[in-house]
């Protein structure tokens, strides 16, 4: 179903409730691409800077965008502990490195003025958790669909 299927997705949840429902609403939609998962901001800047490191210092010679495990699409809470999901937003979108890459907020917050903040900032997309079961499916698919299937991702050198 996915056709990109190589390219991983980060995921940026502190809840074990909800990440374990994730998974199991994206295994039953054939998503094959690897997912990694971050419970707190502190984890996602070293998991994203770990990895950019880590090319350089294998001798790789790469351009930050074709570090390996770079995710394609980051799905951002924004309640997190340590730094929260609105100072993680903002320091991805200002770093030449990681600017490029898709953050799309998933989080409870329907809140109108963390929507603003939040484009404001450089999300790519904002998603209300549903609490209903189908209604997460249906948002989980419209997620899938796009970010994972449809979505071209500017060719970075």
């Amino acid at each position: 179903m996915t056709k990109k299927l190589h390219e991983p997705l980060l995921v940026v949840e502190d809840s074990n409730e909800d990440f374990r429902m994730l998974q199991r609403l994206m295994r039953l939609m054939s998503v094959q691409n690897p997912i990694h998962r971050c419970t707190n901001g502190d984890e996602v800047l070293e998991f994203l800077y770990q990895q950019e490191s880590d090319a350089h210092s294998k001798g790789e010679n790469l351009p930050s965008s074709k570090v390996a495990l770079r995710p394609s699409v980051i799905l951002l809470d924004l309640n997190l502990p340590g730094i929260d999901g609105r100072d993680i937003l903002d320091r991805l979108k200002q770093d030449k490195s990681f600017k490029e890459i898709p953050i799309v907020v998933f989080t409870t917050s329907s809140n109108p003025k963390d929507i603003e903040l939040c484009y404001q900032k450089g999300a790519n997309g904002y998603l209300v958790k549903p609490m209903d079961a189908q209604e997460l499916k249906k948002t989980i698919q419209a997620f899938v669909d796009y970010w994972l299937e449809a979505n071209m991702p500017p060719v970075l050198d």
